[in-house]
């Protein structure tokens, strides 16, 4: 394993400094100090707008599609960058489901008529997608997607439903996965679709949650239209092209991910100080495997981007990397919450703890609104992008060879 940034990559890591230092004022601690939600919102709609005037949107697409035709490395390098300086990759969710995951898919299965009617938008924001994969009765179980699309002419018809959309209410289209033939196994009667919105077969209607916010939707189909030349490869490759576009979304929070932790970290360790913990046996020894294993991710980390670098997949590594930083999250922030017991429940302080500069651990530690946000979204970690259950199933399938978990007992 290789861990020496080539001498460019580290040139292109100075101009993206260059660029942070010029871009943002003085005394920046980051979006998690900025004061309130539609503050945040007004600022990372500009930040996204600055991204892409000065070229820091899509740096590994081809020239042709709106992007600098640099290198996956330049990317990560990238993030970890904006990482530390607590700025986030866009605006969430729309740039992270259009432009990492979307656009990264298409680059590699779409159609030269698909790449040059959403690539470009994709970066100037002129289109905003979202991903239409999960069910009611199909989460973690995506084989089991019932919405249904049909030929019709020149148009797929969808009808069905997705639910825990995230960005659907602000997006202009969905990626479908839907069930375009019954009669085959599962898996091999899914096809990827493109489907705008903006039309009056779709109905989008938000779910507010335990936060009060509302990032998530249900997405309703009847007789929603997408031109035929709409399918991302071919019918019944939905299964295969879906996998990997989960893969973009995890190679390059394997190498970022860490950096964050480490930071939140510190925070909190500054809060044990505070609270007059840190003498405490039990909290010292959290602590401490909270330390180790945040380590633990960034080697691991390091280990997948290199072999992605050298062309390798990243198979079921990402799901080891996924499985790993999910629990870990889940425990340390309810270590926090253990520290500030009673005093948490005020719900004081502003700002998530994860959208602070990385170079000020001292950032808001006692921020109790803070680390319940942060606990709220480190157990929806466990879930989304595929349980903690389904990865170990993975894991135990692919890499240990063991039989495959008996199937659910059909319903009579």
């Amino acid at each position: 394993m290789d861990l020496r940034y080539p001498a460019e990559v580290e040139d292109f890591r100075a101009e993206v400094r260059a660029v942070i230092a010029e871009e943002l004022p003085e005394g920046w601690a980051g979006t998690g100090a900025i004061p309130d939600a539609e503050a945040t919102r007004r600022f990372v709609r500009e930040w996204r707008r600055t991204m892409y005037r000065r070229g820091l949107l899509g740096v590994a697409w081809p020239v042709e599609y709106g992007g600098r035709g640099l290198t996956p490395l330049h990317q990560i390098v990238l993030v970890e960058e904006l990482t530390k300086a607590g700025l986030p990759f866009g605006e969430q969710p729309a740039d992270l489901t259009g432009v990492k995951m979307l656009g990264n898919t298409l680059l590699r299965f779409g159609t030269a008529e698909q790449k040059q009617a959403v690539l470009p938008a994709l970066l100037s924001g002129d289109q905003r997608w979202c991903q239409g994969f999960s069910e009611p009765g199909a989460g973690s179980d995506l084989a089991a997607v019932s919405t249904r699309a049909r030929l019709d002419g020149d148009e797929w018809v969808v009808d069905g439903q997705k639910t825990w959309t995230s960005g659907a209410h602000t997006a202009t289209g969905t990626f479908v996965l839907a069930r375009t033939d019954p009669d085959v196994p599962r898996h091999a009667g899914l096809s990827f679709l493109l489907v705008p919105l903006d039309q009056p077969g779709v109905d989008v209607r938000p779910i507010r949650h335990a936060t009060g916010r509302t990032d998530f939707c249900e997405v309703f189909f009847d007789g929603a239209r997408t031109p035929r030349s709409m399918i991302v490869g071919d019918p019944g490759e939905g299964w295969r092209i879906a996998s990997m576009l989960l893969t973009y979304e995890r190679g390059e929070e394997a190498a970022t991910t860490p950096i964050q932790f480490r930071a939140e970290l510190d925070r909190l360790a500054e809060l044990v100080r505070r609270v007059g913990r840190d003498r405490d046996p039990l909290v010292r020894s959290r602590l401490g495997r909270a330390y180790v294993r945040v380590e633990v991710m960034r080697q691991l980390g390091l280990r997948i981007v290199s072999d992605v670098l050298a062309g390798g997949e990243l198979g079921a590594a990402s799901s080891v990397s996924k499985l790993f930083w999910s629990e870990y999250h889940r425990e340390v922030t309810a270590l926090a919450l253990d520290v500030q017991g009673l005093d948490g429940l005020a719900l004081a302080g502003k700002g998530s703890s994860r959208q602070l500069r990385t170079d000020e651990p001292g950032a808001d530690p006692a921020s109790s609104r803070s680390w319940w946000d942060t606990a709220l979204n480190a157990r929806a970690g466990t879930i989304y992008a595929g349980t903690s259950q389904i990865q170990r199933n993975i894991l135990a399938e692919r890499v240990l060879g063991l039989p495959r978990e008996p199937a659910a007992p059909s319903r009579s």
